[in-house]
């Protein structure tokens, strides 16, 4: 079902839809707009999605099980030792 809506466009917009057209990879104005708003709506359910995972992720980690300050400064020192052995770096 389609539904007719009034929309306003500025000049430079209006002249890039137009040139799609022009070009052949649209065949209307509309498809134009209709492929920009499918864009954002998947988009906006991407970002969505991405929010939600990280606030999970946030979640578990606030409600887990925790580190000291100096278990994860033992932890950082031995990482950074075992890369600078694996690149042959003296420190």
């Amino acid at each position: 079902m389609s539904v007719k809506s009034s929309i306003s466009l500025t000049e430079q917009q209006d002249a890039f839809a137009r040139s799609l057209v022009d070009t052949g990879r649209y065949s209307s104005l509309s498809s134009v707009i209709q492929q920009g708003l499918e864009l954002l709506r998947q988009k906006t359910e991407t970002e969505s999605a991405e929010t939600e995972a990280l606030r999970e992720l946030i979640h578990r980690r606030l409600s887990g099980a925790s580190m000291s300050e100096e278990a994860m400064a033992g932890a950082v020192d031995d990482m950074i030792a075992r890369k600078q052995r694996a690149l042959r770096v003296e420190s």
